[in-house]
């Protein structure tokens, strides 16, 4: 290549870059100018709706702008997903979801409407805590050993939020590894699958500990926790781990990730994390996290990013082990 023509192209991709960052940055310089969405994949009442009202009221104050939070949900978040992946990638278009709606379900379904891989980007997870095992009292289970024993002995239906959220991979991971034949009960939501539970129409769910406890006097008893730690508001409750469940599954902990369009402005994706940071030092999100026995607080975009990195690979080798289909 001739070296004055190099250097005249160099200089040219400097200056395109050059401009394309200022081009981006006074983008962002100017947002927001109008109305904010959240959408949410899930119905209104559970921890991704509330923790989407908190920080949209929150982030509405501090940007100056009104930010509205609209369900979405249906097709185990795909709906509400497709909405986002779709949007213009300006910062006025974002997702609250599970994380196993962006994580597995890029190994759980055969054909999706959008690439969970380049069509989204991570601003950041808002952690879920511990997740409550519970089963109605008049099953007669203590501990999740029993509840495996009465699984094999009887017609079992386990309640999920979602199909290949974190509960259907649990009853699915259960069935190949004890031989039982625990049925996954898709709901829009945890709230119906917990007032199922205590109606005795399920043998057991799993789910956050605030939607747990809408239930929790009317004949539903714990009997574990997900994760490597015991939920703070069910000190007496083991995890799973303790109670020999030799399972990677059950050791993880998922996440609430807020979303954006790849391509979004990285001042405003800096912005919006910032935002999520600031919110989560909150007296507002300090009862919030009380409520729902959760004792961690999202990272900033640069950790977010790396956890992300880190811990996705992991979630999916899960899904692709397990050879769950949902299509």
């Amino acid at each position: 290549m001739d070296f004055k023509k190099g250097a005249k192209r160099r200089s040219f991709l400097v200056a395109a870059g050059a401009f394309g960052a200022a081009a981006a940055f006074g983008q962002a310089a100017k947002w927001p100018s109008k109305q904010i969405r959240i959408i949410v994949a899930f119905p209104p009442g559970g921890l991704t709706d509330a923790y989407a009202r908190h920080y949209a009221e929150f982030l509405g104050t501090k940007v100056g702008q009104q930010v509205v939070v609209e369900n979405k949900p249906g097709a185990g978040a795909i709906i509400g997903i497709d909405a986002v992946a779709k949007s213009p990638p300006d910062g006025y278009t974002l997702l609250m979801t599970t994380s196993g709606t962006v994580w597995q379900n890029r190994v759980l379904y055969s054909k999706l409407p959008y690439n969970l891989d380049k069509d989204l980007t991570p601003i950041a997870v808002f952690p879920s805590g511990p997740l409550v095992v519970g089963v109605p009292e008049k099953i007669g289970v203590r501990n999740f050993k029993e509840f495996i024993a009465y699984a094999k002995k009887n017609p079992t239906s386990m309640g999920t939020y979602a199909p290949g959220s974190y509960p259907h991979m649990v009853a699915d991971q259960i069935n190949r590894t004890e031989g039982t034949k625990i049925q996954s009960v898709h709901y829009r939501g945890e709230a119906p699958m917990w007032v199922d539970v205590a109606g005795g129409q399920l043998q057991v769910a799993v789910g956050s500990y605030q939607a747990f406890n809408t239930v929790s006097t009317r004949g539903v008893r714990p009997i574990g926790v997900t994760g490597n730690y015991r939920s703070p508001k069910l000190p007496d409750v083991p995890t799973l781990v303790e109670q020999g469940i030799e399972s990677r599954l059950v050791e993880l902990e998922g996440g609430l990730p807020l979303m954006a369009p790849s391509g979004t402005p990285e001042a405003v994706l800096q912005a919006l994390s910032r935002a999520a940071v600031e919110w989560s030092n909150t007296p507002t999100a300090a009862k919030l996290r009380e409520s729902f026995a959760i004792p961690n607080k999202p990272k900033n975009l640069a950790e977010t990013r790396q956890d992300w990195e880190r811990d996705v690979p992991v979630w999916v080798k899960l899904a692709v082990d397990l050879g769950v289909k949902l299509d």
